[in-house]
């Protein structure tokens, strides 16, 4: 009864500090915060053991399937989808081997791997995938976390074991046959190249598509989601809109990539779905910044996931964990877990590092280390919205370059494609919490540098659910536009931030969190202003070692915050 009675006083401005009940209140909070703290603190730390992390990697007989052996022609005209398919399934008769494409241009429709077979690339080979889209029929399968009818995808598995993709060669998508193209997004001239060539415009001129049926597609609700009832031939109409990812591997144990260049996919570029033991080795993923929906890696409802020394540039988020949408991830309930990434770069993106914001059935113990992001849209991204459910935590991150980052260097956002999230703090209302509210929280990010960004940390939780039990250590962040601003959060501890923003008045700004703690902050000395805090409901703010060492009058108030809130080292 305590906590209301206080809060409630705090709120009204009615603060009488002989009132014992309110003197009470202050020390067992005091007491409370500083044990809560320490627990969290100590329990939130580095995995030592990372071999639960390790995927089991595929073993492949040395047999050799070449696809010139089964009628394969390299001369770029040659339509090569049976021959090749007949060494992948011959390699399969066979107990598995190898399938070499020898270095040449091969041109080929969708392929189906089999189990045992490792398709290798030679240095020299361009593996291209026809740009006729009739090649591509029609298939039941999982898009953006639902069920849905797509087309076929130039690379595909099911339910396979012991597979791989390697070599030095190149495997070429054709996705400039699909995607549809912004006007906004590409320069004069590619604008009339596209125009010219064909294809149809949107009714304000500003998008270009492939054809009347991608159009079509576009202007329907739903495209492509299967609903009970539904048969394939219903949606032949909008067929070009249903555009593949370039590989999709479903329900498949021990998988490598490895040293191969994917690129020009027509949507997502890499999917593994519900897949076990997965490891990506020095591969290259690289797409248009202009693609759409052109996602590097999206590793959905995964279990042991390896990414390492590769490289990514793409249209779409970069490596992205999910694990499923809405009321059908939760019912699937395959959470994606112990996947590192180690060692890899990404350069243009909308995000270097992503989950979500499909991960209603969960994302847990993920490690990221040493990776570098230049020129994404956002460095670090956690995304999620009401309606998804899952939790996301044990999420751990060391080691990260960032420059020239377009908007976040480092990014939690719970309203992610949300219409009311522009409405002011405090006037969003609390939803009650079901199944359906997502939940983050348990995330350990350390090591980080950014030069360059519009803000250095964004943290934007829910009313019902505060993005909590966050620590983040050793943090510089210098030239970006605006330096922390974080809403909706508790139980979050920063040690050793360095902030160094442009704008600085305010530094930061805090609206509506709970035993948030500072320790060893860093800022320009010429600031105008540390903090700015908003709300009634902000609690347990402290800061301790801030350099330099200001006063009271370094932080604002407004919106019902007051001073009691905060408690400064010495205070």
């Amino acid at each position: 009864m305590l906590y209301p009675i206080a809060m409630n006083r705090f709120r009204t401005g009615l603060i009488n500090w002989k009132d014992k009940e309110v003197r009470r209140w202050v020390m067992i909070s005091a007491v409370l915060l500083g044990c809560f703290t320490h627990v969290f603190a100590q329990e939130l730390s580095w995995p030592g053991d990372l071999s639960a992390y390790q995927p089991a990697v595929p073993r492949f007989r040395a047999d050799t399937f070449d696809i010139r052996r089964y009628g394969a022609k390299a001369d770029a005209r040659t339509l090569n989808t049976q021959a090749i398919q007949s060494a992948i399934d011959a390699c399969a008769r066979a107990g598995g081997g190898v399938v070499l494409i020898p270095d040449g241009f091969w041109l080929t429709g969708p392929l189906v791997l089999k189990s045992g077979v490792n398709m290798h690339l030679q240095h020299g080979a361009l593996l291209q995938f026809t740009r006729d889209r009739s090649q591509y029929p029609l298939v039941k399968t999982n898009y953006e976390g639902l069920v849905a009818v797509r087309c076929q995808s130039p690379i595909s598995a099911e339910g396979a074991e012991n597979i791989g993709i390697t070599g030095q060669g190149i495997i070429d998508g054709g996705g400039d046959a699909w995607r549809m193209v912004k006007k906004s997004k590409v320069p004069p001239d590619v604008w009339q190249q596209l125009v010219s060539s064909g294809g149809v415009l949107s009714k304000d001129g500003k998008t270009w598509y492939p054809s009347a049926s991608s159009l079509k597609g576009s202007e329907t609700s739903d495209a492509g989601v299967w609903k009970p009832g539904m048969q394939i031939e219903d949606f032949a109409a909008i067929k070009d809109f249903l555009r593949p990812n370039l590989l999709k591997f479903t329900s498949c144990k021990k998988i490598l990539l490895q040293g191969v260049t994917f690129r020009n996919s027509p949507a997502w570029c890499l999917h593994p779905l519900m897949c076990e033991d997965l490891t990506v080795s020095h591969i290259t993923v690289y797409n248009p910044d202009y693609a759409q929906n052109g996602d590097g890696i999206d590793v959905e409802s995964c279990t042991r996931v390896l990414i390492e020394d590769s490289h990514f540039a793409t249209g779409d988020d970069g490596i992205c964990l999910k694990s499923g949408r809405d009321e059908e991830g939760r019912k699937r309930g395959m959470p994606t877990q112990y996947v590192l990434v180690r060692n890899c770069v990404v350069y243009h993106a909308h995000g270097g590092f992503v989950i979500g914001s499909e991960m209603s059935g969960g994302v847990h113990d993920v490690v990221v280390q040493h990776c570098t992001f230049i020129g994404s849209d956002n460095g670090l991204r956690f995304k999620t919205t009401r309606g998804r459910g899952g939790v996301v935590e044990n999420i751990f991150v060391d080691g990260v370059v960032m420059e020239n980052i377009v908007h976040d260097a480092i990014l939690f956002d719970m309203y992610y494609m949300a219409t009311n999230a522009a409405v002011p703090i405090g006037e969003v209302k609390a939803e009650p919490v079901t199944e359906a509210t997502p939940v983050f929280r348990r995330f350990l990010i350390r090591n980080v540098v950014c030069r360059g960004a519009q803000r250095g940390i964004y943290i934007r939780g829910l009313p019902e659910m505060p993005v909590q039990q966050l620590k983040l250590e050793h943090i510089s962040l210098s030239d970006t536009r605006e330096g922390l601003i974080c809403s909706y959060a508790r139980q979050v501890r920063f040690d050793d931030l360095y902030v160094f923003p442009v704008k600085t008045d305010p530094v930061m700004e805090l609206a509506q969190v709970q035993d948030i703690r500072f320790d060893s902050l860093h800022f320009d000395p010429d600031a105008r202003c540390l903090m700015s805090l908003r709300g009634k409901d902000n609690a347990g703010i402290r800061l301790a070692g801030v350099s330099p060492a200001r006063g009271d009058g370094m932080i604002r108030y407004a919106d019902g915050a007051v001073p009691a809130m905060v408690q400064l080292q010495g205070k």
